[in-house]
Parts: structure tokens; sequence; C-alpha cells
């Protein structure tokens, strides 16, 4: 096995990824670096066949040389039957209070995705587990936890709650609370199972709020207000990422009919909350630019078509929820409440077989679209929490 592999500027300049990582200079020495970004030598041995670690110290604290040295004094340890000396830490707490200190400590993140995590947590996994050392849960008895999550078929929320006890864990280790991270053992992708995966997928009606709850986690970037505004309009993908500022007047957008699917010209009625996202976008207009949500390198091209797709599935929701879903929710929400199923269609831009309901004047809709689609983003909004955080 090649040694000495590494050296100070490949140490100093590694970066963090989503998960640890750990740069091998041979002899078993590495560099573990956590997702948090913090960098500690280890040593890897094993004594009996069993495998052991020993941590050399925090870089850059303890330089590249430095821990070649301990690592070569280690092993000369170990080649004459001495093991390496491993301070047994007397737990001080379990893994709930563990849980607790770590989520309690994020103030980087909002109030309610706090609330949100530690909830998941004390509900799936502090009853079974809460009072064990993090030192104590290994991956058998964490799958198993999660497995009866899957099993009652929460297949979204069990992969957020491994995400949330993994951080847990990852700071348990900084902590010498445990050794290992259990979590990082399980590959949600093969471990739990999947609902059927849907052509423009979307979420239930029922499970909508807590999708609007995780959303209001992320920064107000184009890429959220995009989502919210397709979400208030009704409107596909590609019809929002080119809208111009030239096609709004009033409360009312037009869009002509070279870009509508049918080549009919299309009138949105926006909503208090659609006028305010582009009253934001106004703010961030640039000179030159015509698009309400431009490309951000380039002031003559729209928002990528991908951009809200990336979006849904940095929030955990790949494969459940698109752009493109947001209008088979709200047709939902629409008849369920009432809604003239003419009204409807013409809120989507679809055009009746009928030609002589086709040719009725879509003038007259307007009176009942306007207080539907205010109605709609109202009830979008109106988030309440809910007894478990999940669908």
């Amino acid at each position: 096995m090649p040694t000495n592999t590494l050296t100070d500027t490949i140490c100093k300049t590694a970066k963090p990824s989503e998960k640890p990582r750990k740069l091998f200079d041979g002899h078993g020495l590495h560099l573990f670096i956590s997702p948090t970004g913090a960098k500690v030598w280890r040593m890897a041995y094993r004594v009996d066949g069993k495998p052991k670690t020993k941590s050399l110290g925090a870089y850059p604290l303890v330089t590249l040389a430095e821990a070649r040295q301990q690592c070569a004094v280690l092993r000369k340890g170990l080649l004459e039957g001495v093991a390496p000396v491993t301070k047994t830490k007397r737990p001080d707490s379990n893994f709930w209070e563990d849980c607790q200190a770590y989520w309690n400590g994020r103030k980087d993140v909002a109030d309610g995705y706090r609330e949100n995590a530690l909830r998941g947590l004390e509900l799936h996994l502090k009853p079974a587990l809460g009072d064990l050392a993090s030192a104590e849960i290994d991956r058998a008895k964490l799958l198993a936890e999660l497995n009866r999550m899957d099993a009652a078929g929460k297949h979204v929320f069990v992969r957020k709650v491994r995400m949330w006890a993994s951080q847990v864990f990852d700071w348990a280790v900084e902590q010498g609370k445990a050794t290992i991270n259990p979590a990082e053992l399980i590959n949600p992708q093969k471990a739990f199972g999947r609902r059927r995966v849907k052509h423009h997928a979307s979420l239930e009606l029922t499970e909508i709020h807590e999708f609007v709850r995780r959303l209001s986690f992320e920064k107000d970037l184009n890429s959220v207000l995009a989502c919210r505004f397709i979400a208030y309009t009704w409107v596909r993908t590609n019809e929002m990422r080119m809208m111009r500022f030239d096609e709004v007047e009033g409360d009312a957008w037009l869009i002509g009919g070279e870009r509508m699917k049918r080549d009919k010209d299309h009138i949105v009625p926006l909503s208090r909350q659609a006028m305010e996202i582009l009253d934001v976008m106004r703010t961030r207009r640039r000179e030159g630019c015509e698009y309400v949500f431009p490309s951000d390198h380039r002031l003559d091209r729209p928002i990528s078509e991908n951009t809200v797709l990336a979006l849904i599935a940095r929030m955990g929701y790949k494969g459940e929820m698109t752009g493109h879903g947001w209008r088979t929710v709200a047709s939902t929400w629409a008849n369920e409440h009432g809604y003239p199923p003419d009204a409807i269609e013409r809120q989507l831009a679809h055009t009746p077989e009928d030609k002589v309901r086709a040719t009725y004047n879509r003038a007259e809709y307007m009176r009942v679209r306007r207080p539907m689609m205010q109605e709609w983003a109202d009830w979008l909004n109106s988030s309440t929490k809910p007894d478990e955080p999940g669908p």
C-alpha cells in the first residue's frame, strides 16, 4: 500500500462534502474530514482481528509530520504487542440529550426546521434509543427503528429522520461521545421503500402544507420564489421561465398564444401573494434583463428548466413532487372546494373538447377565477403545525 501520500497542501485545501471523507497517508493513518469541515488525524489498526481507531488530534494543531511520528510510535508498539491506549469516556449524556444539545445549537437554521427535526427524532427514535449512549447505538439498532417507519409507509420521512440522526452522530463523534456514525452505514436508497414515481409527480393534498413549511425554511432564492410562483398561478414550468415584466398589467398576466401549448392567449389572474413575488423580482431586476426569473449567469436567458426540480430534490422530495405537479394539486383542491370545472380548466389553460364551451368568453370566468386563485393562495399560506411533522 502506498505510504506518505499526503502533503500539507492537500490537507489544508481539502474541502468537506455531504458525507465524511478520509484522506489516507498509509499505515492506517488518515485525515478524517467531517461534513462540518472539522479535520482530525486518526489511525486505523487491528487488535485480535478487530478493527480499532485511535484519534491523534485535530489538524492543523497536529501537523502532518507530527501525525506520522505518532503513527510510527503506535505501529512500533503494536509490533511489540502493546495496543494503543484509548480513553474510554464515561457517557455523560444519552442519545436524546445529544439530539437536543446538537439541534438546539444549530442557530444557522430556522426555528421551524429545528423543531421539526427534534420532533421527528423524539417521535421515532427516542422511545427505543433515547436512553442509550450514542456510542451504544450501532447500525442494527438504528436500522430497526427506521424500518418501523418504513413499514408504516413513511418512505419520505424516514429518510429525513435518518439524515437528522446522522448529523447528531457526526457531532457526537467530534465530541468524543461516539466512535462511529451508524446512520452513515445505512444507504437510504437501498434500505427503504419508495412510492410509485409518477410522470409529473405530485404530492397528495394532505401533504402540501408540510411541503410548504419545508419550502419556508429555504432562503428567498430565485428558485424558491419561482417554485412558489408556479404554485400560486398553476402555470407550466416553461411558461413561468419565459415570463417577462411587460406581460403583466395590474394584477393580470397575459401569456401570448405563441408560448402556450394550444396556441391561444392565456390570462392569469394574480393573487396578492403572486404580486408580492413580482415586487421582489422587480427589486432584483438587472439592467437589460426582460425575464422575471432570469438565469444567474446570463441576462439574455431565463432560469434553467431544472432549477425548480433541483430545489425540490434538495428538499428531500425527489420523485415525489415536481413543478408541474402543482397543477395536479391545485386542480384537486379546486374541485374539492366546489369551483366550476370550466373555471378550473380555463385556469389550467385547458381547452374543452366541446367547441361551444371552448368559445365561451374567458372574461366571464375571471369573476370566478380571481377569488378562486386568492382563496387557493391563502389556503397554501394557512399552514398549521401538525401533531406529527411528516407525511
